[in-house]
C-alpha cells in the first residue's frame, strides 16, 4: 500500500495555522484573565464577510488533509470525528493562546468559523469516500507514480505555492545567504564573535541578464527533474512538464500582480526569462525516458548550480521594498509561512534528492 500524502501536508499545514495564529511572538503578557474567557464574550459586533470566507476556508484543509489520512485505516466515521474535533480543538487552543499576544485578539467568532472550517473539510473527505473519489485517486496514483512517492508528491504540490512569494529573479527560490549574513551580524553585534564573521572584498552585485537566464532555466528545469524521480515514464513526464511550466507562469504573474499591480503582473516575463524558460523546455527533452536515478543527480545539480549563483548576487533596493510590504501581511494573511517556503523549499528538495540517491530501491 502507497503511504498517503495526505499525512506530511497535514502537518505541514498545521504548522502554517499555528505561525500564522501566533505571529508575531513577541511582547507576551498576561492579563489576569482565564485564557478560555473569550467564549462567553458578546460576539463581535463588526466582521466582513471576506472575515467569515477566510476563517472557514483556513480550516477546511485541515480537517480535509486529517480525515483523508485517517481514511486509509478504513475507520471511515471514527476519521470524520477525529478531523472535524481536532480542528475545533485546534482553533480552542490558538485563540486561547492569543489572550497573551497584545496585537492578537480572541474572538469566539473566529473559534466557531474555524470549528465549522475544519468539520466541512471533514466532510469534503467523507463525501469524495463515499462518492468513491479517493479510490480513483488511488487507481490514478498507482498508474502514475512509484510506491515511494510521498516525499516528491509533497514538495512538488509545496513548489507552486513557494512560489507566490516574490523573489529577486523569476523561480530563484532559496536566496538567502544575503539576508542570513545581516541576521548573523545584528546577533553578533558587541560581541567578540563578529570578528569571526568572513569579510566581503567586494560588495554583492546585482543579477546579470545571463545569470537570470540561467537561474530561471534551471529553477524550472529542478521540479520538472523532480517530478521524474516519482512519475512513470512516457507521455506521463511530459504532461508533469507542461504542468510545472504552467505553474511557473502562472503563479510568478499571480504574485507580481499582488506585488506591483495587475497592469504589472508580467512585467517579469522579459527577454532572459523568456529564454530561460525555452532552455529548460529544450533541456528536459532527453531526460522524458532517462532512470529516476539519473534524474535524481541531474535535478540535485540543478539545484546547487541555481542555489550557488542566485546566494553570490544582491536581492536589490526594489525587492527589498517588496519584500518588506509581504513580511507585513498585505497581501497574504499566513504572515512570512510563505516567505519561509519559499527559503527553505530547495533544501528541502536537495535532502530528498540525496535522500533518494542513498536508497537502493531507485529504479529506472
Amino acid at each position: 500500500m502507497h503511504k498517503t500524502s495526505a499525512w506530511p501536508l497535514f502537518l505541514l499545514y498545521g504548522g502554517l495555522l499555528v505561525y500564522a495564529s501566533v505571529f508575531p511572538f513577541a511582547e507576551w503578557r498576561d492579563q489576569g484573565l482565564s485564557p478560555l474567557a473569550y467564549l462567553w464574550h458578546p460576539l463581535p459586533k463588526y466582521w466582513t464577510a471576506f472575515d467569515v470566507w477566510i476563517n472557514v476556508l483556513g480550516y477546511l484543509p485541515f480537517g480535509f488533509l486529517l480525515t483523508l489520512s485517517g481514511l486509509r485505516t478504513g475507520r471511515v466515521r471514527h476519521a470524520v470525528a477525529v478531523g472535524a474535533l481536532a480542528g475545533a480543538l485546534m482553533s480552542l487552543l490558538m485563540e486561547a493562546t492569543q489572550s497573551y499576544l497584545p496585537s492578537r485578539v480572541p474572538s469566539n467568532l473566529d473559534f466557531a468559523l474555524n470549528a465549522a472550517g475544519a468539520a466541512a473539510g471533514a466532510a469534503l473527505a467523507y463525501a469524495l469516500e463515499q462518492l468513491g473519489a479517493l479510490a480513483h485517486w488511488n487507481r490514478v496514483r498507482e498508474r502514475w507514480f512509484v510506491a515511494q512517492a510521498r516525499g516528491g508528491l509533497v514538495l512538488i504540490a509545496l513548489w507552486p505555492v513557494a512560489l507566490l512569494f516574490p523573489t529577486a529573479s523569476p523561480l530563484g527560490l532559496g536566496q538567502v545567504m544575503e539576508r542570513l549574513e545581516a541576521t548573523l551580524v545584528d546577533w553578533l553585534v558587541d560581541t567578540r564573535f563578529l570578528e569571526w564573521m568572513p569579510m566581503r572584498e567586494v560588495e554583492l552585485q546585482p543579477l546579470l541578464p545571463g545569470a537570470q537566464l540561467l537561474c530561471v532555466a534551471l529553477g524550472a528545469l529542478a521540479p520538472c527533474l523532480l517530478g521524474f524521480c516519482v512519475i512513470r515514464g512516457g507521455r506521463r513526464r511530459v504532461l508533469h512538464v507542461a504542468a510545472v511550466m504552467a505553474a511557473a507562469v502562472g503563479v510568478t504573474g499571480l504574485s507580481s500582480a499582488l506585488s506591483f499591480g495587475p497592469a504589472n503582473a508580467w512585467d517579469w516575463l522579459n527577454f532572459p526569462t523568456r529564454l530561460g524558460l525555452g532552455a529548460a523546455a529544450v533541456l528536459v527533452v532527453p531526460m522524458v525516458f532517462a532512470p529516476r536515478r539519473l534524474c535524481a543527480a541531474v535535478a540535485l545539480l540543478a539545484l546547487g548550480l541555481c542555489l550557488g549563483v542566485l546566494n553570490q548576487v544582491s536581492s536589490g533596493p526594489y525587492f527589498e521594498q517588496t519584500l518588506h510590504t509581504w513580511e507585513q501581511g498585505r497581501f497574504i494573511r499566513f504572515n512570512g509561512v510563505v516567505q519561509w517556503l519559499s527559503w527553505l523549499w530547495p533544501y528541502a528538495a536537495l535532502v530528498y534528492l540525496l535522500t533518494l540517491l542513498g536508497t537502493r530501491e531507485v529504479k529506472a
